[in-house]
């Protein structure tokens, strides 16, 4: 059974999420389910939220397939940042212009329960920090500068 991607305005999308403390046979189930929900989507990355559960599980699209992370969190970001645009699959038909860090190190927990430490530079990182944002309970059009608020306002009237 699939599940639907939650959109806003749902709660859950701006609550924190709680921590991963073991990879039971729900959480892998769960990761199935988000790894279908993304797949059937067209994504390249979702946060568990986006499914409903408010637990720290992102999927990401990496060059040799979907893979999870748990408990996720950046411990370093480069100074260096890039303008794309991203879209959001909890927020449909928007695409905004986002600054984010080129370069990441990220530090999670494996299926195995080994704590992992790796570096991710350009779009890669770019999916970590929209899918870390997520779990945190941050859209990235909390990420607009006030600048971009701005002008999309006059934009419109």
């Amino acid at each position: 059974m699939n599940k639907e991607i939650v959109k806003i305005p749902n709660p859950v999308l701006k609550k924190k999420s709680s921590e991963v403390k073991e990879i039971s046979e729900e959480v892998r189930k769960l990761v199935s389910e988000m790894i279908e929900a993304m797949s059937l989507d067209g994504g390249v990355g979702l946060a568990a939220p986006q499914i409903g559960e408010s637990k720290r599980i992102i999927v990401v699209q990496m060059e040799e397939g979907p893979k999870a992370f748990f408990n996720p969190r950046i411990v370093w970001k480069s100074r260096e940042k890039n303008i794309m645009e991203e879209g959001c699959l909890s927020v449909p038909g928007i695409r905004l212009e986002i600054k984010r860090n080129n370069e990441i190190e990220l530090e999670s927990m494996t299926e195995e329960k080994q704590k992992s430490r790796q570096k991710y530079s350009g779009y890669i990182a770019r999916i970590f920090q929209h899918e870390i944002d997520h779990i945190n309970g941050i859209l990235f059009t909390e990420r607009l500068s006030i600048w971009q608020k701005i002008k999309r306002f006059f934009k419109k009237t």
